[in-house]
């Protein structure tokens, strides 16, 4: 593969640091220690995933003084059972918890990983020591497909996951149960505008590499030693056009059978094992 006549590798280390685990946790551990916040939760449904998912990193609870239903009296049983006793307040106080959104009289204080800003993103790849590996998702909002990938991410190497700031999830209880620890581990960096951003990583010698059913390359025609960052776009929309013209190359999984796509997560998973399989070949 080539860019502008150039061969990519020379901008980081050689062949022989592409899988290197202590820098892949040194440069995931130089950030991770900034993902932790205090985030509100708000909500019947968003309460019950939190209580379900991560019950350990609930702080505090407000109600409604006023409400009383039965699923809001479960919940606060949910919380007795925790330790949590739920201050009773003013739904004027709710209100201004959930910035005006429909509460349905509940609101609680997590602990959760938050993501990190492109400032973050910028710091982490001019300072990485071994050969990058991105994942990129575009506009991906399905929780469960991004804590599949976070996941699989943590597993295959990844040095960061990048998301879009606007039409996207973020790291939500529902995401840090199926990611099963990653979304503590591997940083999570949202951007406004990404298109701008993959044109900056491009300018540090990072091949911007998208998965696109319509193309004709397959991954088992494809180099993944490459500094890389895989971009993956949402399920049933794939990439936007603005995405994919940012590409160097687009790439797709062989398809044999009558289905014409695979699950989001899956289709990554598969992405990020053939490049670890590349990779472990010449390290």
């Amino acid at each position: 593969m080539h860019r502008c006549g150039q061969v990519v590798y020379g901008a980081f280390d050689s062949a022989s640091s592409i899988l290197n685990k202590s820098s892949i946790v040194k440069t995931r551990a130089s950030y991770s220690l900034q993902l932790m916040n205090l985030s509100k939760i708000y909500g019947i449904h968003s309460v019950q995933s939190a209580l379900d998912y991560s019950p350990k990193k609930i702080n505090k609870a407000w109600i409604d003084n006023q409400r009383q239903d039965k699923r809001l009296t479960q919940l606060v049983e949910n919380l007795l059972d925790l330790g949590i006793e739920p201050e009773k307040t003013d739904k004027k106080k709710l209100d201004r918890f959930a910035e005006g959104n429909n509460h349905q009289g509940i609101v609680i204080e997590v602990e959760m990983p938050g993501e990190l800003s492109e400032s973050n993103l910028k710091d982490a790849v001019l300072t990485l020591s071994g050969t990058p590996l991105f994942l990129v998702l575009d506009n991906v909002q399905d929780p469960h497909n991004f804590g599949a990938c976070l996941r699989t991410a943590d597993a295959t190497g990844v040095h960061g996951v990048i998301i879009t700031k606007d039409n996207a999830t973020g790291i939500t209880p529902t995401v840090c149960k199926v990611a099963s620890g990653a979304a503590e581990t591997v940083p999570v960096y949202q951007v406004t505008n990404l298109s701008r951003t993959l044109r900056w990583l491009k300018d540090q010698g990072i091949w911007i590499m998208g998965a696109a059913g319509e193309t004709t390359q397959t991954v088992y025609q494809t180099d993944f030693t490459l500094p890389l960052a895989l971009v993956v776009g949402a399920e049933g929309k794939g990439l936007r056009r603005l995405t994919k013209e940012q590409c160097d190359v687009l790439v797709k999984l062989p398809m044999l059978g009558r289905v014409e796509s695979l699950n989001l997560s899956v289709a990554t998973g598969v992405l990020l094992y053939e490049t670890m399989r590349q990779r472990l070949l010449v390290s």
